[in-house]
């Protein structure tokens, strides 16, 4: 949006203008849904007038009032679905995962949360006709897990009609056997995940902030933003505040951090993926002892919520734990060479 709509808000002169959109803030819109403070903060202005700004936003936005449950329904119908090509898994999630929604996948070390990024990668990129979303990728990666070779190895491995499906949505010449088209597939494939690596927490939650901005850049473009993936989400937060007495802070900071990611899906019609790490209970003498660490906050910010359990040999238990609109309930996938596969 050019800078001169932004001037038309109250208090909003040619620098101030700037100073919002060097922050991300480049349409009513992300005004909109922004709080008085954090645009204090972002364009040195006082609270009064931007508070103001905000409102002037919503206004111009029209977003901030109440609709009507039929208006939510055609919006929802606006929602994608990002499959998993495993029949049993997409049925048990309704279909796939779900754009402007924060699903959360946790379990222990091992059990297959980073693939499911990778492969998530890969898929949102197919033709929406293969279960796709025909958009591109971020990954937020705090525990060096990103690993091209493994995006390599799940290009390969997809069945090949949708192999074929995609060659031809991309204008690339050849077939699922052929090793030239195949190579130029996954070099077009990595060309559209969107990689940043978080030092600390304090710089993930600026990756957060970040991503609003890629995919501002990006949302007219032919691949837009569909997915952003933060693998994993509390491992530096669980390093940096370590005992009850800072509790709080963390939980302070992951709350804002999870409203950026949700903020980047549901401005952008985007799926938000984010893998949890675990810890053990001990006093649970029945059932599973695992719990996924976080607290209530991660606990209601997520729409939904899937674990992961290992089993025989390849075999991997997805269990929804938690969703709004569907049943709990369980399905097995294969963790293999070629990516995820069903049972």
């Amino acid at each position: 949006m050019p800078e001169a709509d932004l001037e038309e808000l109250p208090g909003v002169g040619p620098a101030t203008a700037d100073k919002l959109q060097d922050a991300g803030f480049d349409s009513f819109q992300s005004l909109a849904v922004a709080s008085p403070s954090e645009l204090s903060n972002t364009a040195d202005v006082g609270e009064s007038t931007a508070a103001d700004i905000v409102n002037a936003a919503r206004d111009a936005a029209d977003v901030g009032g109440f609709e009507t449950g039929s208006t939510v329904l055609e919006r929802r119908n606006k929602i994608g679905k990002l499959s998993w090509h495993i029949d049993e898994v997409d049925e048990l999630l309704g279909g796939g995962i779900e754009t402007q929604s924060i699903t959360e996948v946790y379990g222990e070390f091992g059990s297959g949360k980073s693939q499911v990024t990778h492969q998530m990668a890969v898929n949102v990129q197919l033709p929406k006709e293969v279960g796709g979303l025909h958009g591109s990728a971020m990954f937020i990666d705090s525990e060096d897990t990103f690993r091209p070779e493994r995006i390599d190895d799940m290009v390969r491995g997809l069945p090949d009609d949708v192999i074929e499906a995609t060659l031809e949505d991309r204008d690339i010449e050849g077939s699922a056997d052929d090793e030239e088209a195949l190579d130029e597939l996954v070099d077009a494939i990595l060309e559209k995940i969107h990689v940043a690596k978080a030092f600390n927490s304090n710089h993930q939650m600026l990756l957060a902030e970040k991503a609003q901005e890629l995919a501002s850049e990006h949302e007219d473009s032919e691949y837009p933003i569909r997915l952003l993936c933060v693998d994993s989400l509390t491992a530096h937060f669980r390093a940096e505040y370590v005992g009850r007495g800072e509790l709080a802070d963390r939980q302070q900071k992951l709350n804002k951090h999870l409203h950026d990611l949700d903020k980047v899906g549901n401005l952008y019609n985007a799926a938000v993926i984010v893998t949890n790490q675990v810890a053990s209970n001990p006093d649970s003498f029945f059932g599973d002892p695992t719990q996924p660490i976080g607290g209530n906050i991660l606990g209601h910010k997520s729409t939904f919520r899937i674990y992961l359990r290992k089993s025989k040999g390849d075999k991997r238990i997805v269990r929804l734990v938690d969703a709004p609109n569907l049943a709990d309930g369980e399905a097995v996938m294969r963790v293999q060479d070629e990516g995820l596969k069903p049972e």
